[in-house]
């Protein structure tokens, strides 16, 4: 490990933090378009209301809990590094600033609550919805963020992979929407049957440029270094949204004989979702491969809302849990051990490699939904936090002005 300053990756990961800042203001962009006109404000200001709050939690003490030294040893939580002030623009994190570092993983932070919003969107009041983001960053995302991405957590400790997020941000937003979604309930549209109504699709357009864009910065970003590592990360994103994209394309057409809308736009984030944990193990071939599966498997996992009966009104379940899932178990056969990692089955590793990434999957996704339904419960019960039918009919944006 380098002991001193490399100004080049200082530089590449000061770029890739302000990409993956870009992509909440995508997301609510992404969001926006997607509902129908009268709850478009409202999904802009629930996602960027995120950036200011999450910030705030994560200088007091989000950093501390989720990469400072591990209590008692579990590899559970961290402690330490309270109020980040002290931290000197000279400290070090390898060779790049941690002041750097600690505003990076911020950004992961900030966009994985802001994701839970498309599984409720159009039912949740702002003033609850900002409680919930408090509380759940500091009870489910800074724990799970220790466990994955802390040296000490038990998950990074036991060998799991997760390259930028698979586990931390993707499947632990898609099962905390899910857990939401069954919280607050089916809305009124749902109920009558009624199909989703985009208010504003160059919106919808516009937010997945952005989202595209701030992906190649959390990806190859979180090589924390401008070389090779970078380099893999960044050809297979661009790879596995574009295999994702075509994929879910082709099989609408194999389906239904016709193309959707959002067909494009919900099959390259699909594949932006699952390359997310592996992009830097995979190869060029792999990287397309975890595209279209994901892509196929999404397309199914989409339609589940409609035999289960819940309400995940932006697919948030469907593409970020589903796609999660797909990316972080395909590193148990298709890691290739370059650089980092271990090889999976397809190139000679043991069967524990698949083991592991398999028990990581259902450690997260169980300690998510529990902590997210109870707190989503606990919330509802004492402020309210579903709206009236009323307040549905007359649109999130009027009952926001009002909240």
């Amino acid at each position: 490990m380098s002991t001193g300053l490399n100004t080049g990756d200082s530089a590449w990961l000061m770029v890739s933090t302000a990409m993956v800042l870009l992509m909440t203001p995508g997301l609510a962009y992404f969001y926006g378009g997607m509902v129908r006109s009268k709850n478009m404000l409202s999904m802009l200001y629930m996602s960027f209301i995120s950036i200011s709050v999450v910030t705030i939690l994560w200088f007091l003490y989000g950093y501390g809990i989720a990469f400072g030294d591990d209590a008692g040893g579990a590899g559970l939580i961290g402690w330490g590094d309270w109020r980040l002030g002290h931290i000197a623009p000279t400290a070090l994190q390898g060779a790049i600033p941690e002041q750097i570092y600690v505003c990076f993983q911020l950004t992961f932070a900030i966009i994985t609550v802001a994701l839970i919003s498309g599984s409720i969107a159009g039912r949740a009041r702002f003033g609850p919805w900002v409680l919930f983001v408090v509380v759940w960053v500091t009870v489910v995302y800074l724990p799970i963020a220790h466990w994955v991405f802390a040296d000490s957590g038990w998950l990074s400790k036991w060998g799991v992979m997760d390259f930028a997020g698979g586990l931390v941000v993707e499947l632990n937003s898609g099962i905390s929407g899910l857990a939401m979604a069954l919280v607050l309930g089916p809305g009124v549209a749902f109920r009558r049957g009624e199909g989703p109504r985009p208010g504003n699709i160059p919106f919808v357009l516009l937010g997945l440029g952005l989202l595209w864009f701030g992906w190649f910065g959390f990806n190859a970003g979180s090589a924390l270094t401008d070389g090779a590592l970078a380099t893999r990360a960044f050809v297979s994103t661009m790879i596995a949204g574009c295999a994702g994209m075509l994929a879910w394309r082709t099989l609408e057409w194999l389906r239904f004989r016709h193309l959707t809308k959002l067909g494009s736009t919900s099959g390259a984030l699909a594949g932006l979702v699952a390359i997310t944990p592996s992009c830097a193990f995979v190869s060029v071939e792999g990287a397309f491969a975890v595209g279209v599966v994901a892509a196929l498997v999404c397309s199914y996992a989409v339609e589940l809302k409609l035999v289960a009966g819940y309400d995940d009104t932006l697919d948030v379940v469907g593409i970020h849990g589903a796609g999660g899932i797909v990316g972080v178990v395909a590193l148990g056969f298709l890691s290739t051990g370059w650089e980092r990692g271990t090889p999976g089955l397809f190139y000679g590793g043991p069967a524990s490699v698949l083991g592991k990434q398999v028990v990581a999957v259902l450690a997260v996704a169980a300690y998510a939904f529990v902590v997210t339904y109870l707190i989503g419960k606990i919330i509802d019960r004492l402020f309210r936090m579903r709206t009236t039918e009323e307040e549905q009919a007359r649109g999130m944006d009027a009952a926001f002005a009002d909240d």
